[in-house]
């Protein structure tokens, strides 16, 4: 799919030898003149010399040679530096339940990121990469500027590697550009698998990964990827009369197996992740007389996704599907009571299928179907599902700069949030309603 480049990932390309300097083009010296000599006619005529130049005006005793390109920037003879970055803004309209932001009913422009990232290689097998990353997604992020990933990666060969550091979570097609607008089409993807609330928690992981590619020869190839470490995630905001004590993420592990298949342009795979998170808090009674509430809780979540995608020349279709399944225990300890445990199971199936065809080399339209449906007993209604039709429309305006249009039309409430509705249960907001969106994007 022609498509303008990331303005940054996880993993750059290595970075390109400095430019040679330019070499002169050897002497040759004339071959002698074996041809028939031949009689000279009448001598020329002897004219006088002429008048010699000003100063000024004297031709150089030689032309001066084209400076060389100036090589990049480079830090104790190093290969040069790899500097991309990108700034985004946007804005949302929803029509009637607030999604994504508190403010969508009426328009919001929290939707800002911006991110600088520099790829340093360090010799032909070893190189480092950091990329520092500021948002507010409404109440997400509130321009705090955060190391989104570093990492130390050193290539054995091409079936083996290793990177340690805070690396992207290798989850689906597209988790590891989900914070990158300028290298896709829609302007969300998918939330039904790539939810833009919970990226922060999902898109990268703190700890080590094995990476390679396989060639098959006449079959194609395989690309893996194992990681394990944990993820960084701020704890959950006190509430009134609720005081959160502690907050971890103990361990995350998962991969991702992809076959790029014979068929050029046709790639298929899986992924799978696993985490545990713990957490504990006291509850304060109404009376301050009374005793604290202690409150634990431990979560673990199984997500696994299968992946299709076909991406050659101007056209992009892709497809996932998945389950999400997760099990949280609550113990709660009443003062001076025996303590109880309370157990919440959930099943989540989400797929979506998308397409995307460039027009013209400016304009690239697409369109995505996604769903995700909760199994979890006390759900009701419109509270168990969302279904989302989106369009867009990317305008590249040239290679540093995009516009996007977008519209969705969802059906279902699964996937909003009480918090940013008043309070509302999902299951007394609108399960009809659509959601505008604008986003312009510069990116080096």
């Amino acid at each position: 799919m022609e498509a303008p480049p990331p303005a940054s990932t996880d993993d750059p390309a290595s970075a390109s030898p400095p430019s040679e300097e330019p070499t002169a083009a050897p002497e040759t010296t004339a071959a002698p003149d074996t041809s028939t000599p031949t009689i000279a006619a009448d001598p020329p005529v002897a004219s006088a010399p002429p008048a010699p130049l000003p100063p000024d005006a004297r031709p150089p005793d030689a032309a001066p040679q084209p400076l060389p390109p100036p090589p990049g920037f480079s830090l104790y003879g190093l290969p040069p530096l790899q500097v991309h970055g990108f700034a985004s803004q946007g804005a949302i309209k929803s029509t009637k339940n607030n999604y994504l932001v508190q403010h969508a009913t009426r328009g919001s422009f929290e939707l800002t990121e911006a991110a600088i990232n520099f790829t340093q290689p360090l010799t032909d097998r070893l190189r480092m990469g950091l990329q520092l990353f500021t948002s507010q997604i409404g109440a997400v992020g509130d321009f705090r500027v955060e190391a989104d990933w570093y990492y130390l990666d050193y290539r054995f060969s091409d079936w083996l590697g290793l990177r340690a550091g805070r690396t992207k979570v290798p989850f689906g097609l597209y988790n590891e550009i989900n914070d990158i607008d300028a290298a896709r089409v829609p302007i969300l993807l998918p939330q039904a698998v790539y939810p833009l609330l919970s990226r922060d928690l999902l898109l990268a992981e703190t700890g080590l990964e094995l990476y390679g590619y396989l060639r098959l020869n006449g079959a194609g190839g395989l690309e893996y990827r194992l990681f394990g470490g944990t993820l960084y995630s701020p704890p959950p905001a006190a509430t009134p009369g609720k005081t959160v004590t502690d907050f971890n993420i103990p361990y995350t592990a998962g991969g991702r197996l992809m076959w790029e298949t014979p068929l050029e342009g046709l790639r298929v795979g899986g992924s799978y992740l696993t985490l545990r998170a713990n957490a504990a808090a006291s509850i304060m009674p109404s009376d301050p007389m009374m005793l604290a509430t202690m409150l634990s809780q431990r979560v673990v979540f199984h997500l696994w996704m299968a992946s299709a995608e076909y991406a050659r020349d101007d056209l992009l279709l892709a497809a996932e599907f998945g389950r999400w399944k997760g099990r949280l225990d609550t113990t709660t300890q009443p003062p001076m009571q025996p303590s109880s445990v309370g157990t919440i199971q959930e099943t989540d199936t989400r797929f979506y299928g998308m397409a995307a065809y460039r027009l013209a080399s400016w304009l690239m339209p697409g369109a995505y179907y996604g769903a995700l449906f909760h199994d979890r007993d006390g759900l009701m209604g419109a509270q168990r599902h969302q279904h989302d039709i989106a369009a867009t429309l990317r305008f590249d305006v040239n290679s540093f700069w995009i516009v996007k249009l977008e519209g969705h039309y969802m059906m279902g409430t699964g996937d909003l949030s009480p918090d940013l509705n008043g309070g509302t249960p999902t299951y007394m907001l609108a399960d009809r309603w659509f959601v505008f969106l604008a986003k312009t994007t510069a990116y080096f």
